[in-house]
């Protein structure tokens, strides 16, 4: 049965609810006082178990009475008061605390080691229990059932387990927290949670439609003709010149422009789609609760 450092288990437990009304911060800081307000020395660690995650010891670092000694406190030994932040331990001696081994390494605790943290402290528990199951069996009746009598005594250290088949709540005297001794009242409050949500609030759809439009082009063009002109010079054609008659042809090549219109594509515009983000601060206010402690006396009660 491993045990874990505090911090070790519970990574975040400065804002861990502890079920003792206190955040485990606090109570490690907490002084530990045996029977007659005689101050032990303070809390200098708890240890809980890695299955489970439980409170088994507190660390209790007995700089007062025994100095330099780092000695383990089982849980269900502590009556813890958070008002005064103060651990106080009945029937806890000076002799049990320098019967108790050192603790220096949570490494080097073991089946054995605690099983010695638990021989000292068992017949405290024991004499505490035998003197209860006492009072009863004075208190109830003659007709009593041996089943009801056994019900009474309390559960020892045996040879009924070993170390592969040991659990904490055989002796659940040691390590349970009780409602008698560990009362709570929690104090709540309200605290403002500043989170941000990621909504949709829109959407842009770009794409590209063909539009047509008629175009009017103007080409100048050329086209050639032939002029023939005729003319009378009425003059007498003698000699040779009279010869002149046979077959003879004018040729001349005519030509014109005819237009050449087509289409071609161009690139006429590139357009570029971005986003940008546009920052701004929201401020909010809400009222929050939070609960105070009353305390009302009747008679004279002694507080700390």
């Amino acid at each position: 049965m491993p045990l874990m450092k505090l911090e070790d288990y519970y990574p975040d437990h400065r804002n861990f609810a502890s079920e003792m009304g206190s955040s485990l911060d606090d109570i490690k800081s907490y002084d530990v006082y045996a029977q007659g307000d005689d101050k032990v020395g303070s809390v200098h660690d708890i240890l809980v178990d890695d299955q489970t995650g439980e409170f088994r010891y507190f660390v209790v670092d007995t700089g007062f009475w025994i100095f330099g000694k780092k000695v383990l406190l089982p849980v269900g030994l502590a009556t813890i008061d958070s008002a005064s932040q103060r651990i106080y331990v009945l029937n806890l001696t000076r002799d049990q605390v320098e019967a108790l081994p050192h603790f220096s390494d949570l490494e080097k605790i073991d089946y054995d080691q605690e099983e010695e943290v638990r021989g000292v402290y068992r017949p405290s528990v024991a004499d505490t229990a035998t003197a209860t199951g006492t009072a009863m069996g004075t208190a109830a009746t003659s007709g009593m059932m041996a089943s009801d009598t056994m019900a009474t005594t309390p559960t020892t250290a045996s040879s009924t387990y070993d170390r592969d088949t040991y659990t904490y709540d055989r002796d659940a005297a040691l390590y349970g927290m009780n409602d008698r001794d560990h009362q709570t009242l929690r104090l709540y409050q309200e605290r403002l949670i500043a989170n941000k949500q990621r909504q949709k609030t829109g959407e842009v759809a770009i794409g590209k439609r063909v539009e047509t439009e008629t175009a009017h082009v103007s080409v100048p063009v050329e086209k050639e003709r032939v002029v023939i002109e005729r003319t009378t010079p009425g003059q007498v054609v003698t000699g040779e010149a009279s010869d002149a008659f046979h077959d003879e042809a004018v040729r001349m090549e005519v030509y014109e422009e005819t237009p050449d219109i087509r289409k071609e594509t161009i690139l006429r515009e590139e357009v570029t789609v971005r986003k940008e983000v546009d920052r701004d601060t929201v401020v909010a206010d809400e009222t929050l609760r939070r609960e105070e402690l009353n305390i009302d006396k009747d008679g004279n009660p002694d507080l700390l």
